[in-house]
């Protein structure tokens, strides 16, 4: 997104490129060779200061002629399937390792007009260092809270009987490993959410001794009834961040899962939450039984720390910072 301020109005366009009007749109894949040139053609005015949200390649966009325009980029994450193929298995085939550096190289070079970098956790502050060799300001993003904290039909009791996993099923988000932990535990598993792994996981459900019950494409509303009723969520995957566990959070619901990646910020181990560096089912049960220990609304607390407010207020003294 590009804005300009004319004469100290306070107008804001928001334009599309040309690409976002062919059936390219609908294919990231085949849409890429073509990116930077559909960026560098969406306008030819100069700016102030351009702002991208890049996951992928938005960090190199130059627009305009000015030199002393100031570019800015808020990073999700380095493209994982160039730089970090083991996360991302699109870029796994040996095949692509030449291709894969020449885009390597090419995003290096391509960004070096950017003046200041932010990421959106200490995970990927550490992959920007790494890849790019450049520093980055850490500003978690926004969390809904205040929708999450709100209890479902203003009713706060709820039965807690239930372990609870949320997310895409696809596979290195664990939910076969999800199914593994309920089973040690002996409670019931509900898994929410939608993805290419459900005959898999439906099988996997079946071998088990606990109820495990599947909640297709849920609702937010459903959702945040779902998190208010789970005893804890199971979020035993790798993630740069991770919504989903603020989310769970904000209705009190603790978080179990790995001791690594974006959980390391967004919950506290012993206080909101446990986490572990295992993939063993039979490690977890120990957790699970001890969820009892922590407080719900110290948990909630936790998560107020990622509302929409924090993340404005960071940003604007990063922007500030940044261009003066």
């Amino acid at each position: 997104m590009l804005w300009k301020d004319d004469d100290a109005t306070e107008e804001l366009s928001l334009r599309q490129s040309w690409m976002a009007r062919t059936p390219l749109r609908a294919s990231k894949a085949l849409a890429l060779p073509l990116m930077p040139l559909a960026w560098r053609t969406l306008s030819r005015s100069n700016f102030d200061v351009v702002l991208s949200s890049s996951h992928a390649f938005a960090h190199t966009v130059k627009v305009g002629s000015s030199e002393q325009t100031r570019y800015l980029s808020y990073v999700h994450s380095p493209a994982r399937y160039v730089w970090s193929p083991n996360f991302d298995g699109r870029g796994s085939n040996p095949v692509l390792s030449g291709p894969r550096r020449v885009l390597q190289a090419a995003d290096v070079r391509l960004s070096r007009h950017v003046h200041s970098y932010a990421a959106n956790s200490r995970e990927v502050q550490a992959r920007i260092r790494q890849y790019w060799h450049r520093d980055a300001h850490v500003i978690n993003p926004p969390v809904d809270v205040r929708f999450y904290t709100a209890a479902p039909d203003g009713d706060r009791q709820q039965n807690r009987d239930y372990l609870l996993g949320v997310g895409r099923w696809i596979r290195y988000k664990n939910f076969d490993l999800m199914i593994e932990i309920a089973a040690s535990a002996g409670l019931p598993l509900v898994i929410a959410g939608k993805g290419p792994e459900e005959e898999a996981l439906r099988r996997a459900a079946a071998k088990v001794r606990v109820p495990v019950t599947f909640e297709v494409r849920p609702s937010d509303e459903r959702l945040r009834q779902l998190y208010w009723g789970a005893r804890a969520l199971l979020f035993p995957t790798h993630e740069d961040f991770g919504i989903i566990p603020v989310e769970a959070q904000a209705c009190g619901t603790p978080v179990i899962g790995f001791s690594h990646g974006g959980l390391l910020e967004t919950v506290v181990d012993g206080e909101t939450g446990f986490l572990i560096d295992s993939t063993d089912p039979g490690a977890f049960a120990p957790l699970v039984a001890r969820l009892a220990e922590l407080d719900p609304a110290r948990v909630q607390a936790n998560a107020a720390n990622f509302s929409p407010s924090v993340f404005a207020a960071k940003l604007s003294t990063w922007v500030t910072d940044a261009t003066a």
